[in-house]
């Protein structure tokens, strides 16, 4: 197995995590700004998966609550499908449902630190905020599919990991 990047897709920013080659564990990566132009993303994510030695990018499924495919989910399949052919054949992509992961990952940072005397967070302590959970749901959709991989398989994979069509 060589690593995994997980991605946590966003309309601002691209959250990223690590699992590296034989680890039973993900962590938070980075967090990249989205680009208008699939292409920018496509040779950001080529980057880090040159750097680190990446074989495959698990990406992130927003299902809705009740499991079907909503319009954002749509928007991830279609940036994932027009990510593929950039990035080659020797780097597939998979998704995993990211189902309630930016909402743990907020949950393990805490709340957001107030402001200078206690008033209102800055646009920097904001934004610096929002990287972090990016990256921390990354690292929680990357270790939701190292443990699925992990597990003893009763039957065939469910419908939460599915490789994107090339």
């Amino acid at each position: 197995m060589s690593a995994l990047l997980g991605i946590d897709l966003g309309e601002r920013r691209i959250g990223v995590a690590l699992a590296e080659d034989g680890a039973h564990s993900a962590r938070p990566l980075t967090t990249l700004p989205r680009r208008r132009e699939v292409a920018a993303d496509a040779a950001a994510l080529r980057a880090l998966a040159v750097l680190h030695g990446v074989g495959e990018l698990i990406v992130g499924l927003p299902l809705e609550a009740a499991g079907h495919e909503g319009r954002q989910a749509a928007l991830t399949r279609d940036w994932a499908a027009a990510l593929g052919p950039l990035l080659g054949t020797v780097l597939p992509i998979s998704f995993r449902d990211e189902r309630l992961s930016s909402h743990l990952a907020e949950t393990r940072l805490g709340p957001m630190k107030r402001g200078r005397s206690g008033g209102p967070p800055t646009r920097t302590q904001r934004d610096g905020y929002r990287a972090r959970v990016d990256r921390g749901a990354a690292a929680i959709i990357l270790q939701d599919e190292l443990d699925a991989r992990a597990a003893p398989h009763a039957g065939p994979p469910g419908p939460t990991t599915q490789e994107s069509s090339r």
